[in-house]
């Protein structure tokens, strides 16, 4: 292979990978906001917004051992599926691949869309989790290990969290309240379980509301929530 071909066959093996990695997202993630360009810094311990970050941890650890701690357990498992579950009840529907696909095809890219909009902030910042600042055990054991090594700031459970609740609740809007509070409490749970602090929650919200305006400038995502309300309006007879 000549240096030309290696250079076209490089172009190529990138051109294909960014296809690759578009199909699992609406945008890539040099098509969303850049948060570290409009989110503010995270508080420091010698800032008194750390107050608050310290307060909430603290409460969180007093709610663990009961109904709502066995929720925010629940809730930490990232996956279309599991999120997907979380707002059965208050979307008013079974939310799945066989039962609404068009809906849970909408889910399934725009999750990619919240990674892609956290990312780059995570990785800038890379803010030590509070159960791992405190040297402290967390509700979610297992994850520890992997949470040590991916930053605190934003909270990207939370933006995937807000993100399913402000797209379930446009799609539904006679359930958007029940459907806005079960999003809020999705990403409350991230501070329960002591794997986030409360402003990467806020900045999280930030993060998803950043992220679905930027999915509405997109023709592709447009597309398939259209197809996603025209398939809850049929089967909910509306």
């Amino acid at each position: 292979m000549n240096h030309t071909s290696t250079l076209l066959f490089l172009a190529m093996a990138l051109s294909i990978g960014g296809q690759e990695a578009r199909g699992d997202s609406f945008l890539t993630r040099d098509d969303m906001p850049n948060a570290v360009n409009y989110l503010p810094v995270y508080p420091y311990t010698d800032d008194t917004r750390y107050l608050d970050d310290w307060v909430q941890y603290s409460w969180g650890k007093t709610v663990r051992n009961t109904t709502r701690g066995q929720q925010a357990v629940a809730d930490a498992i990232y996956s279309v599926s599991s999120i997907s579950k979380g707002f059965n009840a208050a979307f008013g529907m079974t939310i799945s691949s066989s039962n609404t696909p068009e809906l849970y095809k909408l889910l399934t890219k725009a999750l990619g869309d919240c990674s892609n909009g956290t990312y780059v902030a995570k990785n800038y910042y890379m803010r030590k989790r509070p159960f791992d600042y405190y040297g402290e055990s967390s509700a979610t054991p297992n994850d520890e290990a992997s949470l040590r090594k991916n930053g605190s700031y934003p909270s990207g459970h939370t933006t995937a969290g807000w993100t399913f609740a402000l797209l379930l609740a446009e799609i539904n809007p006679a359930r958007q309240d029940t459907i806005l509070s079960r999003g809020y409490q999705y990403g409350q749970s991230r501070v329960i379980v002591g794997v986030h602090y409360q402003s990467d929650v806020t900045a999280g919200r930030l993060v998803a509301s950043a992220v679905v305006a930027r999915l509405h400038a997109d023709a592709a995502f447009m597309e398939q929530l259209k197809k996603a309300k025209a398939e809850f309006a049929a089967k909910s007879g509306m």
